[in-house]
């Protein structure tokens, strides 16, 4: 029984024709291939056996094709995280915007705007005044000179400082007479004189100049002041009680018009020293008592 064990200890064992599997082969021909390399840089190193797992080789055109596949589902997975995203933003700021214009509609318009940021149409002007002011003065004709440099010359009036009453200094002649006069002078261009009214001795009134024209009445204020004249009937040159009317309210509308007080309402006396209005610069009383019932008239 020993000398058997001995003889089949020391038998050689017999080879099994086992067929071998193809990739522990390729295994092992990798692992030898690995150890017998020269390791770079320090040959004394002892190389550390690679213990990945070395597969069947891959062709390159297979693994190619695999990274093109990975490249296109990662960018697919990309294009719908973006389109996500997009559709997400889309929907909050339309949410955003309809809560916005719900507000607006509910928001009650507040009584006290600031008046700075409200737009406010120019108002409509006649003759260089409101047109609410303009649309309440006196009853008057409207007969304008034609423009010419003798008696309308056309330049603007752009401030009133004063108003001028005058008289005509020809005793009897009528409104329209002292008008046509004003309007010969574009054809004879004897004198430079006119005035923005007439009033005539029964009262009418004839507006010859716009008010935001200047008239040459007052040589030296012409720019800056409105002239009446005035027709009367006696040598002393008095008006009738018709014309006093009449010259009283185109005053008292006039001062109203441009802010002015009565001692703003001048002779022309006042300016230069001519005797005109006649009456009124040899009866200062007179005169006076013309700006207190200026100041006292109704309109």
């Amino acid at each position: 029984m020993t000398q058997q064990t001995a003889e089949q200890k020391h038998r050689t064992p017999e080879v099994i024709n086992v067929k071998r599997n193809p990739y522990l082969e390729e295994y092992a021909r990798q692992r030898q291939l690995r150890e017998a390399a020269p390791v770079r840089g320090n040959a004394h190193k002892t190389r550390v056996p690679d213990r990945r797992y070395f597969g069947p080789p891959v062709s390159r055109s297979a693994g190619s094709a695999r990274r093109r596949k990975v490249v296109r589902r990662q960018r697919m997975a990309v294009g719908v995280w973006v389109l996500c995203l997009a559709i997400i933003c889309v929907a909050l700021l339309s949410a955003k915007a309809g809560v916005f214009a719900a507000a607006q509609e509910e928001r009650p318009v507040s009584a006290e705007l600031n008046q700075d940021a409200v737009v406010r149409p120019e108002p409509v002007k006649i003759q260089g005044l409101p047109a609410q002011i303009y649309n309440s003065h006196p009853q008057w004709t409207e007969d304008f000179l034609t423009p010419n440099e003798y008696s309308r010359p056309g330049d603007a009036l752009e401030e009133v400082t004063n108003i001028f009453v005058h008289y005509t200094a020809n005793p009897g002649t009528s409104a329209a007479q002292n008008r046509s006069y004003f309007e010969q002078q574009k054809d004879t261009h004897e004198r430079s004189v006119s005035s923005h009214f007439i009033i005539g001795y029964d009262g009418e009134i004839i507006q010859c100049v716009p008010l935001d024209e200047i008239a040459y009445a007052v040589q030296t204020r012409n720019m800056d002041s409105i002239s009446i004249e005035c027709c009367f009937l006696e040598k002393d040159g008095s008006f009738t009680q018709e014309t006093y009317d009449s010259l009283i309210g185109l005053l008292k509308w006039l001062i109203d018009a441009y802010d002015l007080e009565t001692d703003d309402i001048l002779r022309h006396y006042d300016c230069g020293g001519k005797k005109c209005p006649l009456y009124y610069t040899e009866h200062p009383d007179a005169w006076e008592r013309l700006k207190e019932d200026v100041a006292s008239h109704a309109q």
